[in-house]
């Protein structure tokens, strides 16, 4: 009896579909976690007595963990085969779920969380390598969409389902929904899915000294990158130390990875032209995702003062643009050049966060509608043959490793955007706040006017406690107008970025498509 073809060259199944869409399903879930808690902090704060700067760090060791993870997918996916690693991984992240949930403990949740990014995190990367093993070529940007449009929808609505299940119910269930779904993505992974097999020959090539300097070198980078604008960066000695540690064990673990026959994580991929220029372009566009996601919600919430549900129905257009763009890019991406879809993909992101970036204190859904759905239209455009370019011509035996590394790259790019979205907020937020308040003195006839003006509002008649509201008051304002400036600051330089990415396109090679399927 003939062995039967590997996935990529055999007829797809119902089988092979619907194993596929639980793993999609399952990463949904790993990147909606990434979010979902960011809206209810201060409610799981209040449930575990914490102070503001330790409740942040149920975000931060979700992220460190993760971010170890993704690059250790593809080594571990050799090992254990797809479909195990996989399994393994959801079943420890929905573990680990239904732990935070019941933590009572500020520590024990922070250890829960961090486990649960570490397991969670070999979903993403393993189901981008999926569509490239398992699909042919002809059916790879469908998919394609498909992964894209999970990747993209699931941080945009976290904060949005985060904040309606904590009023609902509690900050409990937002580690209590994963329980179902992910013991249903288990048993239909595990049940439906055959992609390859284990190679547990690797375990003579285990390298642990490579796994622990690329925990190290990680794990630090991501820390200063999340705490360093918190503790004003180098004047920091935490910060400082470990950025050193970053640097140094960051160089040994390249030097380890390019010197070792089999390494823990293959850095042969970045020969190829396409993906090093992907992996910038993921870079980049970890940016834009994750840094429109961030500050457009800080704006409504601390300038229009708009609740959790409030900004998820401001924020809905996006999500229900990136649907109506994902059939037409799925067309397009078989029928044009991927590189100048790819081009008009970043123009369009870039023109929408430049049109977004002339926010003012009364803007609201009307007013940030069409940037705000020219920005989830394009979405689909960058992302999708961004991933193609990028995993579509590699060899197959170098997609899973080269997966992790592309995802990881995706999300050091939400990282570093968001840590540079905070310093310059910051920096711009003090800057137009002593502009302005050169404007405001007792020289200015309009401030006097102004003052004047909303102390008799408050009290007819001119008196000390009325004028002292007033003047807090102009103080408030003041503080919304350099809030809105510095947003808009924030935005505008995330459109350059796109727009400086469009030449760069040139660089990529034309595209010819790999059809080999899983070895």
């Amino acid at each position: 009896m003939a062995p039967p073809l590997p996935p990529g060259t055999r007829p797809l199944t119902w089988r092979d579909w619907a194993g596929f869409m639980a793993m999609v399903f399952g990463m949904f879930m790993a990147i909606l976690d990434i979010q979902i808690v960011s809206a209810s902090i201060s409610e799981i704060q209040a449930g575990l007595s914490a102070s503001p700067d330790e409740a942040a760090w149920v975000q931060t060791s979700y992220l460190i963990a993760e971010i170890v993870m993704i690059p250790l997918s593809g080594w571990l996916s050799r090992l254990l085969s797809t479909r195990v690693l996989f399994v393994l991984s959801c079943a420890g992240f929905t573990l680990f779920s239904l732990a935070c949930a019941f933590s009572t403990s500020l520590s024990a949740m922070i250890v829960f969380r961090a486990l649960q990014g570490f397991t969670g995190g070999a979903m993403i990367p393993t189901v981008f390598a999926t569509t490239f093993l398992l699909f042919p070529p002809n059916k790879r940007a469908q998919m394609s969409v498909v992964i894209g449009l999970t990747a993209t929808l699931a941080p945009t609505i976290g904060p949005t389902l985060g904040g309606w299940l904590t009023q609902a119910l509690s900050w409990h269930w937002l580690f209590l929904i994963n329980i179902p779904f992910g013991i249903a993505v288990v048993v239909a992974v595990w049940l439906l899915l055959h992609i390859d097999k284990p190679n547990y020959a690797l375990l003579r090539s285990f390298d642990p000294l490579g796994l622990a300097l690329m925990g190290v070198f990680l794990g630090s980078l991501e820390y200063v990158l999340e705490e360093g604008n918190k503790n004003d960066w180098l004047q920091d000695e935490t910060i400082g130390w470990l950025c050193l540690v970053a640097v140094v064990s960051g160089g040994l673990f390249l030097w380890r990875m390019l010197t070792q026959a089999d390494p823990l994580v293959d850095m042969k991929a970045f020969r190829n032209i396409n993906f090093t220029n992907g992996c910038a372009f993921s870079l980049v566009m970890g940016i834009g995702l994750y840094g429109s996601v961030y500050v457009t919600p800080l704006f409504l919430g601390r300038v229009r003062h708009y609740n959790s549900l409030q900004i998820g129905e401001t924020m809905f257009v996006t999500g229900l643009t990136m649907f109506m763009a994902a059939p037409i890019a799925g067309k397009l991406a078989a029928k044009v050049d991927l590189r100048r879809m790819l081009a008009a993909g970043l123009l369009m992101f870039g023109v929408s966060l430049w049109w977004l970036g002339h926010l003012t204190n009364q803007s609201s859904f009307w007013e940030m509608l069409l940037p705000q759905a020219l920005r989830g239209f394009s979405m689909m455009f960058v992302m999708l043959p961004t991933n193609q370019l990028a995993l579509g011509t590699l060899p197959p035996q170098q997609v899973k490793n080269a997966s992790g590394l592309y995802n990881l790259m995706r999300n050091l790019g939400g990282a570093i955007g968001l840590a540079l979205i905070n310093t310059i907020a910051s920096t711009r937020m003090a800057i137009h706040t002593e502009h302005l308040n050169e404007q405001v003195t007792w020289s200015r006839p309009a401030a006097i006017n102004m003052l004047n003006e909303m102390t008799w509002a408050l009290t007819p008649g001119l008196n000390s406690n009325a004028q002292a509201g007033a003047l807090r008051r102009m103080a408030l304002m003041v503080q919304r107008e350099a809030l809105t400036l510095s947003y808009n600051d924030v935005l505008l330089l995330m459109a350059a970025a796109f727009f400086v990415a469009i030449p760069l396109t040139l660089l990529m090679a034309k595209p010819k498509m790999a059809t080999g399927g899983a070895h």
